[in-house]
């Protein structure tokens, strides 16, 4: 069920993927995928949550040995991120769409609020307070949301212009650097 809905969504974005379509794909019956899911939103958020395992794998094989500043960081984080998720990029704007659901089930995990994500992400700027790149009395978690909020506001350039990863880590780089200029200690 989880690949035939992967695909379904990656080929026809979220809205016009149905739970009929899911089970007939899986070759299941349409009840079978209700027993294990209670919407099509909690579908796309397990399908997501067991990619972004994968993800997880890599940056956390990588990060450990990321030199720089911390933007530099916090770039090549972003950037392999982009690279992952753009393999299949119908698929992730779809995981972004539902995150602005007004019926967002108990359950889901909307994009942005992957803890694991987050979490390297908070890391990364703790880290930079420590070093001395990020001043201290920075609000931590501001900063965090305003990095997601970029992260997925670019997603808009794969949707409308089909945007390569390269072209969406540039933008995220400027961006980044950007955020920076006002994190830096004065």
């Amino acid at each position: 069920m989880l690949d035939a809905a992967r695909d379904l969504f990656n080929e026809i974005g979220f809205d016009e993927t149905t739970i009929r379509a899911v089970a007939e794909r899986a070759g299941v019956s349409v009840g079978s995928v209700f027993t294990t899911f209670s919407s099509k939103a909690h579908l796309l958020s397990q399908v997501m949550e067991d990619r972004v395992d994968l993800l997880f794998h890599e940056l956390q094989r990588v990060v450990p040995h990321l030199r720089g500043s911390t933007a530099d960081r916090l770039c090549s984080i972003f950037a392999i991120h982009y690279e992952f998720e753009t393999r299949r990029d119908k698929l992730f704007l779809a995981h972004v769409a539902a995150a602005f659901s007004p019926n967002l089930e108990e359950g889901v995990i909307p994009y942005g609020q992957n803890a694991r994500f987050r979490g390297m992400i908070l890391e990364t700027l703790q880290s930079g307070v420590s070093r001395g790149d990020v001043c201290n009395s920075i609000d931590l978690d501001l900063a965090l949301t305003s990095l997601m909020a970029a992260y997925g506001w670019n997603y808009r350039l794969a949707a409308q212009r089909r945007a390569t990863a390269q072209e969406m880590s540039d933008l995220m780089d400027r961006q980044i650097l950007l955020l920076f200029n006002g994190l830096k200690p004065r």
